[in-house]
């Protein structure tokens, strides 16, 4: 039997996306969560990208990430409900706005300088 290439597949057939670049935030805990998106209809999709350069046009330089596979992926987001895995999606929704503060609280300690308004 000869053996076939990734050139001879069907292009219809579904092929493992390989090590994707996966946006995720710090959880209560302090461990990593996988963040989800939600598709043009409301879905909510699991992400991944082929590469930082993607994530961070999509999602921002600041967005934290982690390497996995399309399985692995699939295999975590699944118990949570999502189902979709999209690769490479070029819009994203804007982050939620921050909560708003009360007169005389500080600032939270993650808050970045550029975004401090001087009075």
């Amino acid at each position: 039997m000869d053996s076939l290439t990734i050139e001879d597949a069907d292009p219809e057939e579904r092929r493992s996306a390989g090590p994707l670049y996966v946006p995720v935030r710090l959880g209560s805990a302090g461990g990593h969560q996988l963040r989800f998106l939600r598709d043009e209809f409301g879905a909510r999709t699991a992400v991944g990208f082929t590469s930082p350069d993607a994530l961070a046009a999509v999602l921002g330089r600041d967005q934290r990430w982690i390497r996995l596979a399309e399985p692995a992926l699939r295999a975590l987001s699944a118990p949570l409900g999502v189902a979709r895995v999209t690769i490479d999606p070029l819009l994203a929704p804007p982050a939620p706005p921050a909560p708003r503060r009360r007169h005389g609280q500080t600032p939270p300690l993650c808050a970045r300088r550029d975004h401090v308004l001087s009075s």
